[in-house]
């Protein structure tokens, strides 16, 4: 602990920027979402130990201040800009919808495989049974399975 005073004491602003860096790369490497504003609180407890050097332990009560006040400000700002918190629009899955897909396994109790945008997917369908390479229509990706429909567009 004796080499991490020392250090503190030497360099409180570059101790607090690596430790926002190194909170920064691995929330970019897990995209978690829970080490965002770590981060930054450790990014502007960086700035304010270089500005007015209050001490380690008034610093670490900042650090943890600021991430929980940024973390609530931005779980409230999230849901004024996304209220719905709709799916990814990223999804694969949901780019499917609408497309006409190719049935390539027998549709058993309403369950089957398709082949839609380059690769076979689950499907599931209700009152009716396609054959092999009947055409369907992608209607939903909710849930494991796609669903799908008979007929073309």
């Amino acid at each position: 602990m004796d080499w991490f005073l020392t250090l503190y004491a030497a360099q409180p602003f570059w101790l607090w920027l690596a430790v926002g860096l190194v909170l920064l790369g691995i929330e970019s490497m897990f995209s978690t979402e829970w080490l965002l504003w770590p981060a930054v609180a450790a990014g502007i407890t960086a700035v304010i130990s270089a500005i007015a050097p209050t001490g380690f332990v008034v610093e670490l009560g900042l650090f943890a201040l600021f991430t929980v006040v940024l973390t609530l400000v931005s779980k409230r700002f999230i849901k004024k800009v996304n209220p719905d918190d709709t799916p990814d629009i990223n999804d694969v899955r949901l780019r499917l919808v609408g497309q006409k897909a190719r049935v390539v396994e027998t549709f058993v109790n309403g369950r089957g495989r398709v082949f839609v945008s380059g690769a076979e997917w689950p499907a599931e369908i209700d009152d009716a049974t396609p054959l092999i390479g009947e055409s369907v229509v992608v209607e939903s990706a909710a849930g494991p399975r796609l669903k799908v429909r008979l007929g073309g567009w």
